[in-house]
């Protein structure tokens, strides 16, 4: 049995043997994936998949180490001013892969152009920037945030020189529908350049010889191919073509485990998978069968909830790779409770008794928005689900596409969707995350609530939320987490289906770094021959 599961966490007797291990010889590194960024443009949108890729190029003010502690990167020191400012000291000597200088301008640039992007939900609780000098700038906050560097882990800094040569000072939309420079070319400060890509093939990452920082690993040169069928990236692991692989089939993983020279790599993903309905239309856009919206109707919600028997996914689906939970967050974030995050138990007959009570017991017809390629077993758990939901006369139409179309369907503005399923991942390993950008009331203006493609809305909850961003004391925090996920609970508009787990397929002689944000961090990643 050579499954592993591996742990961020690393004891201070191993690291400081690391520390005195001679650099390993430069070497190359091939692996693949499902799917590709589908933009590279750092404030187009907030994805997990296109931080994974970015963070090797761009880089942050601050971001989250091995042991998932907050570690500096552009800005060497921070600390809160006053009530609502903190502020930032940045990198000296630091620059771009096209030699151009980093400094404040940049980071007041990256501010600017975020906002008017899809990262404007990472930076919704900042007001305004100041450059105080070349090297240090000044965020003011709303109100009081306590864990601001938190928040602003995926928020890249860009090279604003090159972006106004190029025309790329305005970010692309979170749908995808616009093109710019930024979207197919990146000038980062990281320890990589993207010095070849195929968009929806394969990018190449090779060393960035100037980078300020050390590498840990010895990977030189990095190639990433999109395979997006699972048996075809399984067989390219098994024939040597790649060192690993990302979204192994839980299905094949006892296959490659069987394989000489390989293993499986398994941690728990902060990554959880759940459904929204579309609560705020007066009807359904894509189903039928009945006048109005049904899902309006919390009976309805909450029939869909018990007809849905997420172990069963587990077992039959998923096989074991995963962990049902009650609550649209993972167990390891910050409010999650045993109580609140329990699973849902299944009551195939409460759930037709609610359905007749919302006056729906003949049923209705409706479109589940889902992608093929985005995680494990996405297709597979959305054709359950609708399994599941025809029991209570809920007759889905599974639409299955593929992440880019799927994102650009449902995304703002257009939220053009009855029901979703979606996944999350908050970086801030913080429910507040989760809350301000998927829960909260949608607000154009400020990016809160930007990606509740259900379109929820409980002013209690707003309330809450708010207070839960300006709260510094812990134990009063943890409360109103709890009050706050209590109501979004009870409210069954996002339910919740399961926790994924992250698995890799690993050639022996491959050493990784799996970190429960699904990033690649190459400079991290150590190949011997």
């Amino acid at each position: 049995m050579k499954l592993r599961h591996t742990s961020v966490l690393m004891a201070p007797a191993l690291a400081a043997l690391l520390a005195m291990t001679p650099a390993a010889q430069a070497a190359e590194f091939k692996f693949a994936g499902p799917l590709d960024a589908y933009t590279l443009d750092p404030h187009a949108i907030s994805n997990t998949l296109v931080f994974a890729v970015l963070r090797n190029v761009y880089e942050p003010l601050v971001t989250r180490g091995k042991d998932l502690s907050i570690q500096p990167v552009l800005a060497t020191e921070w600390k809160q001013v006053d009530d609502t400012t903190w502020e930032f000291k940045l990198r000296k000597g630091v620059k771009y892969s096209n030699g151009n200088a980093f400094n404040a301008d940049d980071v007041v640039f990256s501010f600017e152009r975020a906002k008017k992007g899809g990262m404007k939900s990472h930076l919704s609780e900042v007001t305004a920037i100041e450059k105080v000098d070349d090297y240090t700038v000044r965020l003011k906050t709303k109100s009081i945030d306590p864990i601001l560097p938190k928040q602003i882990v995926n928020w890249f800094m860009m090279d604003s020189d090159w972006a106004k040569e190029n025309g790329a000072v305005e970010p692309g939309q979170a749908d995808n529908s616009t093109e710019s420079y930024a979207n197919r070319n990146a000038v980062g400060t990281g320890p990589y350049v993207i010095s070849a890509r195929d968009p929806g093939v394969k990018t190449v990452f090779t060393a960035n010889k100037d980078w300020w920082g050390k590498m840990d690993g010895n990977v030189d040169k990095a190639t990433f191919y999109v395979i997006a069928n699972p048996s075809t990236r399984v067989s390219a692991l098994l024939t040597g073509e790649v060192d690993m692989i990302d979204g192994v089939p839980p299905q094949d993983a006892s296959r490659i485990e069987k394989a000489d020279g390989l293993r499986i790599e398994a941690t728990s993903d902060l990554r959880t998978v759940y459904l929204q309905p579309d609560v705020a239309r007066d009807t359904l856009i894509h189903g039928g069968g009945v006048e109005g919206n049904p899902f309006k109707n919390p009976k309805v919600r909450e029939a869909m909830k018990l007809a849905i028997d997420t172990k069963a996914i587990q077992k039959r689906v998923m096989r074991g790779y995963s962990t049902p939970v009650g609550l649209p967050i993972a167990n390891e974030v910050e409010g999650s409770t045993p109580e609140l995050n329990a699973p849902n138990k299944p009551d195939l007959a409460k759930a037709k008794e609610l359905m007749k009570e919302a006056g729906y017991d003949s049923g209705f017809d409706v479109t589940l928005d889902c992608t093929n390629d985005r995680f494990m077993n996405d297709e597979a758990t959305c054709l359950a689900v609708g399994s599941f939901l025809s029991q209570i006369g809920i007759r889905v139409t599974p639409r299955a596409q593929a992440t880019a179309r799927w994102a650009q369907q449902i995304n703002p503005p257009g939220y053009d969707t009855s029901f979703a399923m979606l996944s999350y991942s908050p970086y801030t390993y913080d429910a507040h995350q989760f809350l301000a950008t998927i829960a909260t009331t949608r607000d154009p203006k400020s990016g809160r609530g930007a990606f509740n493609i259900g379109g929820y809305s409980d002013p209690e909850l707003d309330r809450l939320t708010t207070e839960i961003g300006a709260e510094r004391d812990q134990q009063k925090r943890s409360k109103l987490l709890e009050e706050a996920l209590t109501i979004l609970k009870k409210s069954n508009t996002s339910i919740p289906i399961h926790q994924l787990q992250i698995l890799w397929g690993v050639r022996d002689g491959v050493d990784v770094v799996q970190q429960a944000d699904l990033s690649y961090p190459l400079a991290w990643f150590t190949v011997s021959k």
